[in-house]
């Protein structure tokens, strides 16, 4: 009898003679699987091949036809039954919304069927919002409704109760505490500085070069602001304008009317260094910015003196607690920092990340929260 060696490379040549690619490691695993089903049930070699030297399902007819001629007159054991047939199965792809009422179409089919749900959410969770369509933005933009934006925590001055022995004492506490054991302090509370979220600044490109993914980034600005923490948001262009207000309906489309109504350099042109010096010397230096988590979002092209864009980005990084540059560019391949606003400010940035599918966005509010 032929070893499982002979055997296994004896399928692999004549599956390659009828044009189906079999490589060596494909093979290997069937020798591998006769060996531990063994060579005396038909149907044990027939499926250790279809488990092993069958990569897509076209190939069925030619594996049968190669399994025939390798082994003919090879006789089932006593008691066996033959191997099956291959079976016409049909595949009937579902998508993850309600069927309508109706008859089944799993009826209206003969033989095996095989239903299968898929989900979009996972590809335009990752997709780039320039190549997304008008009705994918929003979808988008409806599920950036689930993100939660915090600022990292930092030290109160508000003092709290703590039952720990450590900390300045709570006299009032201690005394009411006195009262209930007949005068005698027992125990003695202490107090300890309690933690707050640090305000987060968002300053967002709406130049023309970002016009791909500026309505993304203010709907994700928006998201921020109506979640109740602390987020100041403006926006860049030729000018630099203070949108928190018009943020704060609910409603994402009244909020987004309301910016349009408002900043009048959308699409316009990029003045990314008078823009923040306008924001350090009104807003960011004075206090605003002061301990804050600042994110840029735009993409570092700059009409004006980039020398004058590095400077004010070095007056923001050394008033903030942390500087976040949001480059949608960044996920294209073979992306270089070159543009000379975002070479000019890089030095001063403490991070650098994602921004153009809602994937990153969502890895941007791991990344403030930190």
């Amino acid at each position: 009898m032929a070893t499982v060696e002979v055997v296994a490379v004896s399928m692999a040549r004549t599956l390659r003679g009828l044009g189906v690619p079999t490589p060596p490691d494909a093979s290997v695993a069937y020798a591998a699987a006769l060996a531990e089903v063994g060579m005396g049930r038909r149907s044990g070699v027939y499926w250790a091949g279809r488990a092993t030297l069958v990569r897509h399902p076209e190939d069925i007819a030619a594996y049968d036809r190669a399994f025939a001629a390798v082994f003919e007159g090879f006789q089932p054991a006593d008691g066996e039954e033959p191997t099956p047939a291959p079976e016409s199965v049909t595949i009937l792809v579902d998508t993850e919304d309600d069927a309508p009422a109706g008859p089944d179409a799993a009826d209206l089919v003969d033989g095996p069927v095989l239903t299968l749900r898929w989900s979009d959410r996972e590809v335009l969770r990752a997709k780039d919002f320039a190549r997304c369509t008008g009705a994918e933005l929003d979808e988008a933009h409806r599920l950036m409704g689930d993100l939660r934006l915090v600022g990292a925590r930092r030290a109160s001055r508000r003092l709290r109760p703590t039952r720990r022995q450590r900390g300045p004492l709570d006299l009032g506490a201690t005394t009411r505490e006195a009262l209930r054991t007949g005068g005698e302090p027992l125990r003695t509370v202490h107090r300890r500085a309690g933690e707050r979220p640090r305000r987060v600044v968002l300053l967002c490109d709406v130049s023309g070069s970002m016009e791909a993914y500026a309505r993304a980034l203010v709907r994700f600005a928006h998201v921020a602001v109506v979640g109740r923490a602390q987020v100041e948001v403006f926006t860049l262009g030729t000018r630099c304008t203070r949108i928190t207000r018009e943020l704060g309906s609910r409603d994402p489309d009244a909020a987004l009317d309301a910016v349009a109504g408002v900043v009048d350099d959308w699409s316009g042109g990029t003045r990314l260094g008078a823009g923040l010096r306008t924001f350090n010397d009104t807003w960011g230096v004075r206090g605003l910015a002061r301990g804050a988590v600042v994110v840029i979002l735009s993409d570092g092209w700059d009409r004006g003196d980039p020398a004058v864009l590095g400077e004010q980005v070095r007056r923001l990084q050394r008033v903030a607690h942390r500087l976040v540059w949001v480059n949608p560019l960044k996920a294209s391949p073979g992306f270089a920092p070159i543009a000379r606003g975002m070479a000019a400010a890089l030095p001063h940035v403490d991070e650098l990340v994602e921004g153009h599918s809602l994937a990153s966005l969502e890895a941007l509010a791991e990344v403030i929260a930190r």
